[in-house]
């Protein structure tokens, strides 16, 4: 064999390990981990509902509901780390050749507008999501997070329980579509998702060149950053459902495990970047705690599971063509806008619980550990599940 076939064989093996092959969820926990660190010492923590927010913002403005012009999506953080996020997804799913317009059935669309409803109201209470209220919080070293995991665990498990009684009331009708014959299909648009993709993210770097030439070069870094994240969650599959449902629903707990030993990772380099001074001790310590959590993140729950996906898990399945999940960010953010805009109006939003950094109470080293044995305790429960099945329900 020349060197050019050699050579034209690893690019090809290569490729394919990359973009072809689901990554291992560990690697994607290990990637998650250093990647807040990195994104917290480059400018502010990862967040996923700011930004779908500020969309749903726009369009109220835009219909006249709301009086004030809300911030530049393409220069409010939130917002442009989540079209990052949304355009690395899309370029990874073009590059796996896995990007298609999915059509779900009408009960699964309805699924994906009333879960987004659901974690629309409870992100609103929570005062975030399943990346903004646990992982980033507890990152962060706040207590909200504690409380976030707390309400997301029991209402997974009560939207599980609603799977089954829908799976029971209403099971699901098969249909037969027979495969198309040879040369039926015409041209398979597949074979140029590649290079599209390959477009895609050449032309994220070129945004954050001319963000940076604009003197909005902290932009320009969080809209790349957006698109990692979105690269490392959809190539690993990697969806916060999966962690909270799946140890109910089949045992499986691998996405579990990995977001411990993220959580773990940040939690170590953030605290350090605060301890140090580098950041603010304040940094996204959330003022949702207790009950605005618990709540919230039981709500969430609930509508996660319900809609199939969480606050990431739904951006990276709508950069792959999922219109289910089209139409659970839809109620989703628009939810979480007016929800947000009522509790700020009637003061409610001052009362959905307190600020509580860690390290006030526990020390920085106790706050470490104490984040630290209650992951590890999560991650031994789950993992004894695994092998005896105790609190699984099944479907």
């Amino acid at each position: 064999m020349s060197e050019e076939n050699v050579m034209k064989n690893k690019f090809k093996q290569g490729y394919a390990a990359i973009f072809y092959e689901q990554w291992p969820p560990l690697v994607g926990g290990l990637l998650l981990g250093l990647f807040s660190i990195l994104i917290v010492a480059w400018s502010r923590p990862w967040g996923i509902v700011g930004g779908i927010r500020n969309w749903a913002d726009w369009l109220f403005y835009g219909i006249g509901l709301y009086p004030e012009r809300p911030e530049n999506p393409f220069l409010f953080s939130s917002s442009i780390m989540d079209i990052g996020f949304l355009l690395g997804t899309f370029g990874s799913a073009l590059l796996a050749k896995e990007f298609a317009l999915r059509l779900a059935p009408p009960l699964e669309m309805a699924k994906g507008f009333g879960g987004g409803v659901l974690m629309g109201l409870g992100s609103a209470l929570a005062i975030g999501c399943n990346v903004g209220a646990f992982y980033t919080p507890l990152i962060n070293l706040s207590a909200n997070g504690f409380a976030m995991m707390v309400g997301l665990i029991i209402g997974a498990f009560l939207g599980l329980k609603y799977l089954l009684w829908e799976l029971e009331k209403f099971p699901p009708k098969s249909t037969f579509v027979p495969p198309a014959k040879a040369g039926e299909r015409g041209f398979d648009w597949k074979t140029v998702q590649p290079i599209l993709g390959a477009l895609v993210l050449i032309g994220l770097v070129v945004w954050a060149y001319v963000y940076a030439g604009r003197a909005y070069t902290e932009i320009g870094g969080l809209l790349l950053f957006g698109a990692v994240f979105g690269i490392i969650l959809q190539r690993c599959r990697f969806c916060y459902v999966r962690a909270f449902r799946d140890p109910f629903m089949t045992g499986e707990a691998a996405i579990a495990k990995a977001i411990t030993i993220s959580i773990i990772i940040g939690s170590i380099g953030v605290g350090v970047l605060k301890w140090t001074g580098f950041k603010a001790e304040s940094l996204y310590v959330i003022p949702s705690f207790w009950w605005g959590s618990l709540v919230g993140g039981l709500i969430f729950g609930v509508g996660m599971v319900i809609a199939g996906g969480c606050g990431s898990g739904t951006l990276w399945r709508v950069g792959e063509g999922q219109l289910k999940l089209w139409a659970a960010l839809f109620t989703f953010g628009t939810v979480n806008s007016l929800t947000v805009s009522f509790l700020r109006s009637t003061g409610w939003r001052q009362k959905l619980g307190r600020a509580v950094f860690l390290p006030d109470t526990f020390g920085w080293g106790g706050s470490l550990i104490l984040i630290a044995l209650v992951l590890l305790l999560w991650y031994l429960i789950v993992t004894w599940n695994e092998e005896t099945n105790k609190f699984t329900v099944g479907l």
